[in-house]
């Protein structure tokens, strides 16, 4: 007979909680803090799940489930984290500072989808030269496929994935290669299909709600577990999977009216585990309130996460490189290169400036003396700007070979954190559009008639917006690797490998100190010039060639995206829609 293990979960609603172990059903006791326990012999892969009150019905998977073999409505499967046999030994984590980070989806990763398919293209990353992957949510999601953020069980990694043993081989065999790896993860919200927390705890706050659903009780009545649940989550994935930071998913939405705030909370005990496990831990945060403080140390009366997307320097960036200025981007788009040297320089451009998205003044400015540009994540693509546009469309769709190279350099050559999402660096042709498989018809329904309503107001004819129950959806959104080998794909991809190991070769492409950033820039001729240390990093983004002045003579010419520029002195002539980078004196 297997040995008794204890199974214990957390449920203050019911009155009565009862454990289903390979078929057998055992009483459990509760104690005065809502808290449900049993003893019981188990296989140590044994399916089991929760009765809760007098219905001998369904057994509900645990909220805490590490494994779904048959998906989210399914019973749970004991899952051992320690029986990995680990072979990163020599892996003592890296910092995020001077770092490239590359996201990436696993379902779309390769044409399998799955964790272990997307090791088999891991030694593409080492050539290209990034430090992490981030990959998207891949907790327990109703369906096959699906971005991730509709996840219902947190502990669980995706089974159509490879589940949590072949999530523990891909952070190996990346920490191998000398890849970090950052986990994207979701506390503001669960998915419409397949969430059953509601009948164990009171999960979401009374009356508060988002963008999404129901608002996640974190200060409200028996918050105090709720919040216990998110935190032992987090430090299950650095812990016990091995990860090496987290990227929380829109911190904005995560209503706390406590004194010490969730993050605040999460980043002293991210800190203390860093610290237990002696290697570098990190916190990243989507936030939309450009408030520095998000990143300010909490010994400076900040909150402690380590580092922020920064939306306003993508916004800037998409809206010089495309000219689009509706909706988010008409503030950056009046700015003209302007709002980019803005960013550059100060991370923020909404920094207690007017917004007329949303109708107000917005945010405050950053304190360049004492946070780095390190801090803030940097990109030109990421899976919300693609996959929120109505047809999913890469800027790779509608910009030219010789603008995307003039992207790519001025992300890869900026004082932040740079980010590139997968097939960026090749200009991927194939779109990423917002697909789900939700198993409830009227869920499924209900997504894709909403996807297409909001787009039409916009203007969108709703038979041009892909429906996200159709799977060709997800199928058109997976990559084609053999565009990295073909043109104009293969030059792209060169032009970001000499990139990025110029970061690496010059220590002033990755110095984050935003005071040393200089721009100069000219509307009119679409040139920026931005000062890294000695280098000047030079782009037109005109269709003709144009002269450039700079501050100091250029006495050569470190790179360049095609045709090399002309170099006379303190004027260069830069072809059409080109960047460089130059030696100075």
């Amino acid at each position: 007979m297997p040995a008794p293990v204890e199974f214990a979960v957390w449920a203050p609603l019911p009155e009565r909680v009862r454990v289903q172990v390979d078929g057998t059903v055992h009483d459990m006791r509760r104690d005065d803090a809502g808290w449900w326990r049993a003893e019981v012999p188990a296989r140590p892969d044994a399916d089991y799940g929760f009765l809760l009150g007098d219905d001998d019905g369904k057994a509900y998977p645990d909220p805490r489930s590490r494994r779904q073999p048959d998906g989210v409505h399914g019973l749970s499967r004991r899952f051992d984290p320690s029986a990995h046999a680990w072979g990163d030994g020599a892996w003592t984590g890296r910092p995020l500072a001077g770092g490239v980070v590359y996201e990436l989806h696993v379902g779309t990763f390769t044409p399998e989808g799955t964790l272990d398919s997307a090791i088999g293209k891991l030694d593409h990353l080492v050539a290209l030269g990034v430090d992490f992957v981030e990959l998207l949510p891949v907790n327990g999601f109703d369906g096959t496929h699906n971005w991730g953020y509709d996840g219902v069980l947190w502990y669980a990694v995706q089974e159509t994935y490879g589940g949590p043993g072949a999530y523990q081989r891909f952070v190996d065999a990346c920490h191998q290669r000398g890849i970090g790896v950052i986990q994207d993860v979701v506390y503001n919200h669960l998915g419409p299909s397949g969430n059953y927390l509601p009948l164990f705890m009171p999960i979401f706050s009374e009356g508060g709600a988002n963008t999404w659903g129901e608002s996640v009780n974190l200060s409200g009545p028996d918050s105090d577990e709720v919040r216990r649940y998110i935190l032992d989550n987090a430090l299950m994935w650095l812990r016990d999977m091995h990860v090496d930071g987290l990227r929380l998913d829109a911190v904005h939405a995560l209503v706390d009216e406590r004194a010490t705030h969730l993050l605040e909370e999460m980043a002293e005990e991210v800190d203390r585990l860093s610290a237990t496990l002696g290697r570098p831990l990190t916190l990243i945060a989507e936030s939309d309130l450009n408030d520095p403080r998000m990143v300010t140390p909490r010994i400076a009366g900040g909150t402690g996460i380590h580092a922020q997307w920064s939306d306003d320097f993508h916004h800037a960036l998409h809206a010089t490189l495309t000219g689009e200025g509706q909706g988010y981007y008409r503030d950056f788009a009046e700015a003209g290169l302007g709002g980019l040297a803005k960013t550059l320089t100060g991370a923020f451009f909404h920094d207690g400036a007017w917004s007329s998205f949303r109708r107000r003044t917005h945010g405050r400015p950053v304190d360049t003396a004492h946070l780095p540009g390190w801090k803030f994540v940097g990109y030109l693509q990421d899976h919300d700007q693609i996959g929120n546009r109505a047809v999913g469309d890469r800027v790779s769709a509608t910009l030219s070979p010789g603008l995307l190279g003039v992207g790519a350099t001025l992300v890869l050559t900026s004082p932040f954190t740079p980010m590139l999402f997968m097939g960026e660096e090749w200009g991927a042709s194939t779109p990423w559009q917002f697909f789900t498989s939700h198993t409830d018809p009227e869920i499924g329904r209900a997504t894709a008639e909403g996807r297409k309503g909001e787009f039409a107001e916009h203007g969108w004819d709703a038979d041009e917006v892909p429906d996200p129950q159709d799977p060709e959806t997800f199928r058109r959104s997976k990559l084609d690797w053999a565009e990295p080998g073909k043109e104009p794909h293969a030059g792209l991809l060169a032009v970001t490998r000499t990139l990025l190991a110029l970061r690496r070769q010059h220590p002033e492409l990755a110095d984050p100190d935003l005071r040393a950033v200089e721009v100069a820039w000219d509307d009119e001729d679409r040139t920026i010039t931005v000062h890294r240390g000695s280098l000047r990093v030079v782009a037109n983004l005109a269709g003709q060639p144009r002269e450039v002045d700079l501050d100091r003579a250029a006495t050569g010419v470190v790179f360049s995206t095609g045709d090399a520029p002309r170099l006379d002195g303190t004027t260069v002539t830069l072809p059409a829609e080109s960047a460089a980078v130059l030696a100075t004196r």
